[in-house]
């Protein structure tokens, strides 16, 4: 007989189901009597529980159990539970000897002799800690992709909401001052004409707010320092928020400058200091810091790894619940009720935020404040900061000192091509008109005196980037305006021409037009930005 038959020979059934079970490490497999008393522990219950055989045999088998789930009677439950229907099984968390949790899929049977009595339990424990944390590593990389998707879509539709609006302000604010300048002074009608053009303004500034949030705004980077940004803003920001809320600014002594608009940046720390002010309708305190971090792979913000600059507004206010939290970034949510907030003010600061290359991140408990952080890439480089422009524009630009010009207005919406041409001819210059791309470069090739072109870019068939390309090739050095309220436009293509903003009104159209027919600088300016 060979040595291992031998072996197997002499051992009883028991002993073949000692070794099996003491053989299993990934499993804790022991016996409980029927109090819930240890009387067996095997290898695997010793691996990832901590416990020897000489330790634990004799311990109720309840000390596993955390203590709020002790407390509520868990252990007692489960032996009940599996007397009574012939098993038990549930997950839940339990405790290691060195104290540690660990979430265990748990199965217990009772035992019953050749009589039927019962006699004891089989419990057989799981640690499911690490497939557990993968699971909700998953679920939260599916939420935050719904998010992200939906985010992606309000911003289109926003967007494509705010383009439309736009077209239409276009022409009504600029009909309404048209108007409003050839009107007798009449203090019957005069009133209500203002009226219009200020609530026309309004709607222009919620289409501002509204491409955003799209992150279809144009803007204008520079480098800029936190610390000077906040200083500068100070007294706007106490006359602002009140004599109830008390400012405190949080600055190191030295901070990386970050790239950005300087106006855009404006316009999103007042509205999220107003927001920490109405959350706090008794008045506190309102606390602006700034802090760099290295972020890394797998950071909260889910930022891309790097050098950051950290801008946060912290009050002490009512806080917000789970679900408002995941809602307050959405364009038109609002927790402020029917007239104070037009729910645009965290949408328009995550779309900047967003269009800037950061990201907007809010922490909050109700009753407990809310937390608004602006992540944004710290500059790896302040010393130059390279800018492709000329001399800005002198400021209060006026029509008085222009030459009347031969402009071709092109834009496929009649409203505003109207208008467009309605405010040229006022100013005294020559209007042309063209509804398409196509019939643009015609009355180019035909009319050879035309000093300028203003282009609306999104137009079916040729948009105005294509038709900016098609007249180049013939007259390189014509001034170009290209009118537009998106900023989606391919990196480089604005080089050489001046933008314009929808809705504008004559006095923009007057800046535009002294900027585009300034002669262009030979170099480009370089702006040095030190940091002291």
């Amino acid at each position: 007989m060979e040595h291992g038959d031998r072996f197997e020979a002499s051992l009883t059934d028991d002993g073949r189901y000692r070794l099996l079970i003491d053989a299993v490490t990934d499993y804790a497999i022991y016996m409980l009597d029927p109090t819930g008393t240890v009387v067996s522990w095997n290898t695997g219950a010793q691996r990832f529980k901590g416990y020897t055989a000489a330790e634990i045999i004799g311990s109720h088998f309840s000390r596993f159990y955390v203590e709020e789930d002790r407390q509520g009677g868990l252990p007692q439950h489960a032996l009940e539970v599996a007397a009574r229907d012939g098993k038990f099984e549930s997950e839940g968390w339990r405790v290691r000897k060195d104290g540690s949790r660990f979430w265990a899929s748990v199965v217990i049977d009772p035992i019953r002799g050749p009589s039927g009595k019962h006699v004891g339990f089989a419990k057989i424990t799981r640690d499911l800690t690490e497939r557990r944390e993968a699971q909700r590593a998953l679920e939260e990389a599916r939420r935050t992709l719904f998010q992200s998707q939906k985010m992606e879509a309000l911003g289109q539709l926003t967007g494509g909401v705010a383009h439309d609006f736009n077209n239409l302000l276009t022409a009504v604010l600029g009909s309404l001052e048209l108007v409003r300048k050839r009107l007798p002074d009449d203090p019957r009608i005069v009133p209500l004409v203002d009226n219009a053009i200020q609530a026309a303004q309004r709607g222009a500034s919620l289409t501002r707010r509204m491409l955003a949030f799209a992150r279809r705004q144009e803007l204008d980077r520079e480098p800029i320092d936190f610390r000077e940004l906040v200083r500068g803003m100070t007294d706007l920001l106490q006359r602002s928020l009140g004599p109830s809320i008390a400012i405190e600014a949080r600055f190191p002594l030295t901070l990386a400058p970050v790239l950005a608009d300087a106006n855009q940046l404006e316009m999103v720390l007042l509205n999220l200091a107003v927001n920490a002010r109405d959350a706090m309708p008794e008045g506190g305190p309102i606390t602006i810091a700034a802090r760099e971090e290295n972020v890394g792979a797998g950071h909260a913000s889910n930022l891309g790894p790097g050098r950051y600059v950290c801008l946060s507004v912290t009050d002490a206010g009512e806080g917000m619940d789970e679900s408002t939290l995941a809602r307050a970034p959405e364009p038109f949510f609002t927790t402020k009720g029917v007239g104070r907030g037009t729910g645009l003010g965290l949408s328009m600061v995550h779309g900047v935020m967003e269009q800037t290359g950061g990201r907007l991140m809010l922490r909050s408990r109700q009753g407990e404040g809310t937390v608004a952080e602006l992540w944004l890439p710290a500059m790896a480089d302040a010393e130059d900061a390279i800018i492709g422009k000329g001399a800005p524009a002198a400021l209060g630009a006026t029509n008085d000192s222009m030459t009347s010009l031969v402009v071709l207005a092109v834009d496929d919406d009649a409203l505003i091509l109207m208008n467009t041409c309605a405010m040229l001819e006022d100013l005294g210059h020559t209007a042309l008109r063209a509804m398409s791309g196509k019939r643009a470069l015609e009355i180019l090739n035909r009319e050879k005196n035309v000093d300028l072109v203003i282009t609306d870019q999104a137009m079916p068939n040729m948009t105005g980037v294509q038709l900016i390309g098609a007249m180049r090739g013939d007259r390189p050095d014509l001034p170009i305006i290209l009118a537009s309220g998106y900023a989606d436009l391919p990196p480089g293509v604005t080089t050489g021409m001046t933008r314009l903003a929808k809705p504008f009104l004559q006095q923009d159209l007057v800046r535009v037009l002294a900027e585009a027919m300034r002669p262009k600088p030979s170099v480009v300016q370089v702006l040095k930005f030190r940091q002291h």
